[in-house]
């Protein structure tokens, strides 16, 4: 292995910039993440980066198997719309208008 080599990077720590929970979807930068700890703000804390995670969904949109997904941060959930927003990865199921969550395949890049 490489001598520079620090880390596969699945999991990454990052500092919240508010207070974060466990399970909520956290976008530092153009950089994605579901945050695995709780941390106050100006706290670190670890977030996944890859991997499936069920994560909160906008409303009144459904989602088809391998849509593209993006994070509306002022919403703080996974959309369709591309427009103003960070693109996370993609959808592993279809998912239903009224359902308030849905499963992200993240996509471990920093979004566009």
């Amino acid at each position: 292995m490489a001598k520079n080599f620090v880390q596969p990077g699945n999991h990454i720590t990052l500092t919240a910039n508010g207070d974060v929970a466990s399970g909520e979807g956290v976008l530092t930068g153009s950089l994605f993440g579901v945050a695995l700890t709780a941390a106050a703000s100006g706290s670190p804390f670890t977030a996944g980066v890859t991997g499936v995670y069920e994560i909160a969904k906008a409303g009144g949109e459904a989602w088809t198997e391998g849509a593209a997904l993006y994070w509306d941060d002022s919403a703080s959930s996974a959309t369709t719309t591309a427009s103003g927003n960070t693109l996370i990865g993609c959808a592993i199921a279809a998912t239903a208008t009224a359902a308030t969550k849905g499963r992200v395949r993240l996509n471990g890049t920093v979004g566009a």
